[in-house]
């Protein structure tokens, strides 16, 4: 082993010999090119001098890495060798790296690196390159997914435009061939409309001329009676009194005078109270559903209401210092809604109106409905007691008022002349006078003897709701859809004696005080209106949430009382504001 050594020892030095000399000559032969190039450098141009110094190059020298590699190697310093190596490729190739960026950053000069180094480079940006399209191609196939969705969307709305627009096209022709028929069959429609109110006049007039008939011939055989009668009285008490002898369903009108009211005396002599000094009393929940209308008893303080639940009900009202009022009787026999009721004159019965066409009259003692009058056609919307008690008027959307004899239990009258709906029908006390209402913004008075309107009140511009008398005077009082109040003087019917507007809203119903100097509004608009019939002033009395659709006054006219469309029954009392001031200076 020893001698191998020697041997490898002797053969580097030999090598390192011959690597010096070569080197010496090439230097020597360097500095002798030098020499000789000297003197012709001074002679020739500049632009000479530039090609023998290219010439004058004969190799390049090495990279530095390779030349420390190389003297290494000859100087036979292995282990030196191959620490250099190690550190080379690894932490101070990335230095080097570094110092040559900041270099060339810093001074501008660009440095071509080697050719490991270039292929690392160009390495790494070959990775970032692949990335790249790695994520280019994952949005590219997503873009072709939304756009082969898209591209889905877009023929279906195609489609379906193409079915919308042949579907309009289908109906646009199928309205233009019906605009054609319908345009065919107006001139038949035209004669059938003529036909059928040629129809409906003719069966109006010969109804009109049928109960003419009927009255005449009735007054006839009264009168041949009552002739009979008298011939016969002086000649035989026993013939008389059979010949005076009725059937037991006849009925005949009393002969009435107004002035002979025995309230009117005591109405005359009420003081007069101010309606600003009303206040609310209490408030009863009368029914869950809204009232239509409510009425007070002829002599004690007992409120009838009806409703809309298909019920009618008695309450007594609370006396001062009360705040809860009772009910006392309730009544359900009507299958649809109920709109009006009316007390008998002596307090006994009750008669109502409904949706279902029919009157009926409930008699309280034996506590059911004992008569039904059927004959409207139309919903029922009012009715009102002679002051005999033997008379009931109600009025219907059927454009009539039907006058009914309770003893006979049938209609004795049909008065036809409104031209709409009759909303509202009033006797006037104590007289066989007859005021209806209708919604051809007309008032109609009747005399209910015969069958006869004696006046005619125009001056209302829309639908009249309702109307009533005064108990004091001749005056009366009607209301409209657009909450006018107008009040007439029944010897001046043309004229309209006042107007007062009730509010925006509609006027449901009105009321006089029972002195006559006050009247009473319900308005759509939740208000009741107190108007002061002398100066038309107006005080509005607020507590309900919803509208208005009845009101009246007590006996005394010191308490109004109100119900609406919330089910609440409301009691306004007055209160003498000049005894609280004395009342408090005593004390």
């Amino acid at each position: 082993m020893s001698a191998q050594k020697t041997e490898r020892t002797e053969e580097n030095q030999e090598n390192s010999l011959e690597e010096r000399r070569r080197r010496i000559v090439e230097e020597e032969s360097y500095e002798v090119a030098m020499r000789e190039a000297a003197p012709a450098a001074s002679t020739a141009p500049a632009r000479r001098t530039f090609k023998l110094h290219k010439q004058v190059i004969l190799n390049i020298p090495e990279v530095v890495d390779d030349f420390l590699r190389n003297f290494l190697r000859r100087t036979g310093l292995t282990q030196t060798l191959i620490t250099f190596e190690a550190e080379w490729n690894g932490q101070a190739q990335n230095l080097l790296r570094e110092t040559l960026v900041t270099v060339t950053a810093k001074t501008g000069i660009s440095f071509i690196p080697d050719a490991l180094t270039h292929r690392q480079l160009l390495k790494s940006k070959l990775d970032t390159v692949h990335r790249e399209t790695d994520v280019l191609r994952g949005d590219v196939l997503i873009a072709g997914e939304r756009l082969l969705r898209m591209q889905r969307e877009r023929d279906f709305h195609r489609l379906q435009y193409r079915q919308v627009a042949e579907v309009k096209n289908r109906l646009i022709e199928d309205f233009k061939q019906l605009k054609k028929l319908l345009n065919s069959f107006e001139p038949t429609l035209r004669q059938l409309d003529n036909k059928y109110q040629t129809a409906v006049r003719q069966k109006m007039l010969l109804i009109i001329e049928k109960d003419k008939v009927q009255n005449t011939s009735e007054s006839r055989i009264s009168q041949e009676k009552e002739r009979s009668i008298t011939n016969s009285k002086g000649t035989d008490k026993s013939s008389a009194k059979s010949t005076i002898k009725r059937h037991r369903k006849d009925s005949e009108f009393p002969k009435c005078n107004r002035w002979a009211n025995p309230r009117l005396a005591q109405v005359k002599f009420q003081k007069w109270n101010n309606p600003r000094f009303f206040s609310l009393a209490c408030s009863i929940r009368a029914h869950h559903l809204p009232i239509s209308c409510i009425t007070l008893h002829p002599r004690k303080l007992i409120l009838a209401s009806t409703s809309d639940d298909h019920s009618w009900r008695l309450w007594v009202l609370p006396a001062k210092g009360e705040k809860v009022g009772q009910m006392v009787l309730t009544g359900e026999g009507h299958s649809d809604w109920l709109s009006g009721c009316s007390f008998h004159p002596d307090g006994s019965k009750l008669a109502t109106t409904s949706g279902d066409t029919t009157v009926r009259l409930w008699d309280f003692a034996l506590g059911c409905c004992v008569l039904t009058l059927s004959g409207h056609s139309q919903p029922t919307w009012g009715c009102s007691f002679h002051s005999c008690g033997n008379f009931l008027a109600s009025c219907s959307a059927d454009k009539t008022t039907k006058l009914w004899d309770l003893n006979s239990q049938r209609c004795r009258l049909t008065l036809r002349r409104h031209t709409a709906s009759i909303n509202s029908v009033c006797f006037l006390p104590f007289s066989n006078l007859l005021l209806t209402c209708s919604a051809d913004k007309t008032l109609a008075l009747w005399d209910a003897r015969l069958g006869i309107c004696t006046t005619t009140f125009c001056g209302h511009l829309h639908p009249c709701n309702h109307a009533t008398f005064s108990l004091a005077s001749d005056m009366v009082a009607s209301c409209d859809s657009s909450g006018f109040v107008n009040l007439w003087d029944v010897r001046k019917p043309p004229l309209v004696v006042g107007t007062v507007e009730a509010g925006p809203l509609g006027a449901n119903q009105v009321a006089f005080s029972p002195s006559g100097k006050m009247l009473a509004v319900a308005c759509s608009d939740g208000l009741v209106r107190l108007v002061e019939v002398d100066s038309c002033a107006v005080t509005s009395l607020s507590g309900h949430g919803d509208s208005v659709q009845s009101v009246t006054f007590d006996h005394k006219g010191e308490t109004v009382i109100s119900a609406g469309s919330e089910g609440l029954v409301k009691v306004w009392s007055y209160y003498d504001a000049k005894q609280e001031i004395t009342c408090v200076q005593e004390v």
